[in-house]
């Protein structure tokens, strides 16, 4: 059978919700699905490698993505630009790979305008209370810069209903299985698996026309099979009489 292309998984969900914890997990329960390389125009931070944790390209080169429509989706952020190269997702979809995109809610519209087919996940804290106390936690933001994230974190969640899934993080291993889950079933629509369909029908007719073959006859069409024996059946009692 034909390999099953991969899957657009875009992920929002606000900040302090565990997103990059889920998906580390997902990645232990599954072994075809790896995370999305981005372009940047800013430079390499140590130890970080061209082609595994970003694209590292000029600002004229990444203008050029643009220009070219090879990015699905851009963004400039402290004076550096993001963005996710086409060329990259279409290629590890083909190889069968689920790509997934860690990727805020104007990221998310982009996108799925290029890519209808994208899924779309919103990962929820089960409270804004647990939010919250998740973020005090980290201890690397001011007063200010919680209450700013809390205040964005109600914005996101407001536009949860425009995404095909919520996942509620309030165990990460849990998450992650609601994560698998929701791959697992986007795999098994009649789109995805109809060629599977149509190749099962195809081996089913060549088998029965191969029986046939070796009995030294061709198969009965369905007609023909229920007609065969009303007419052995007239025989028979035309001999009788």
């Amino acid at each position: 059978m034909n390999r099953q292309t991969g899957k657009l998984i875009l992920i929002s969900g606000p900040s302090g919700t565990g997103k990059s914890t889920v998906i580390a997990r997902l990645m232990r329960l599954r072994d075809d699905v790896c995370f999305s390389v981005s372009a940047t125009t800013r430079a390499p931070r140590p130890g970080e490698v061209d082609g595994k944790d970003y694209f590292f390209v000029t600002r004229t080169a990444f203008d050029a993505m643009v220009a070219g429509d090879e990015l699905l989706e851009h963004a400039e952020y402290v004076g550096n630009c993001y963005g996710t190269p086409k060329s990259y997702v279409e290629r590890r979809c083909a190889e069968g790979m689920h790509v997934l995109l860690d990727i805020d809610v104007q990221g998310v519209h982009q996108i799925s305008e290029n890519r209808p087919d994208a899924i779309r996940v919103f990962m929820m804290p089960p409270s804004l209370a647990e939010l919250e106390r998740r973020l005090r936690g980290r201890h690397t933001d001011d007063e200010q810069k919680i209450c700013e994230r809390l205040a964005q974190a109600r914005r996101e969640c407001a536009l949860a209903y425009t995404y095909d899934y919520i996942v509620i993080n309030d165990d990460p291993d849990v998450a992650a299985k609601e994560l698998d889950a929701i791959i697992t079933a986007e795999c098994c629509r009649y789109p995805d698996r109809k060629n599977y369909f149509t190749e099962v029908l195809e081996n089913d007719a060549l088998s029965s026309h191969e029986r046939a073959g070796r009995q030294g006859r061709q198969p009965l069409s369905a007609g023909e099979s229920g007609r065969a024996p009303r007419a052995q059946h007239r025989r028979r009692c035309a001999g009788r009489g």
